[in-house]
């Protein structure tokens, strides 16, 4: 079992920047890979960013590559999204996900066997 918690959220200008947090809980959390998705008002949740359980290895959806970067602290047992040069097109809420899978994409919400409660992001224009 694990227990996720997502922080960090808020109201930021176009072109700024946040970083959500998302602290698990357990001593296996390096056991899985972790993805960020976001759902806004009225659309399916998506798939954002996904980091392998070693950190070595991220994904990205194509509408924040180069402008969104995941990082995990396993010692800590957090992963973070770094968010900038954000977008109005960018508010949802953000949800991390874990999955006990390891290397390879997967951007479907039935592929992640854990989630947190979600934070808001809203980018005003």
């Amino acid at each position: 079992q694990v227990q996720l918690v997502e922080s960090g959220g808020g109201l930021v200008q176009a072109g700024g920047s946040l970083r959500l947090s998302c602290a698990a809980s357990g001593r296996t959390f390096e056991r899985y890979s972790m993805g960020w998705f976001r759902q806004a008002p009225g659309k399916e949740r998506e798939f954002v960013t996904r980091i392998s359980r070693s950190g070595g290895i991220a994904y990205y959806a194509e509408s924040v590559k180069d402008r969104f970067t995941i990082s995990r602290d396993n010692a800590k047992n957090t992963v973070h999204l770094q968010m900038n040069s954000l977008k109005p097109e960018d508010t949802a809420v953000y949800y991390c996900a874990a999955d006990g899978r390891d290397v390879g994409i997967y951007r479907s919400t039935t592929q992640y066997d854990y989630w947190g409660q979600g934070t808001q992001v809203t980018v005003s224009s």
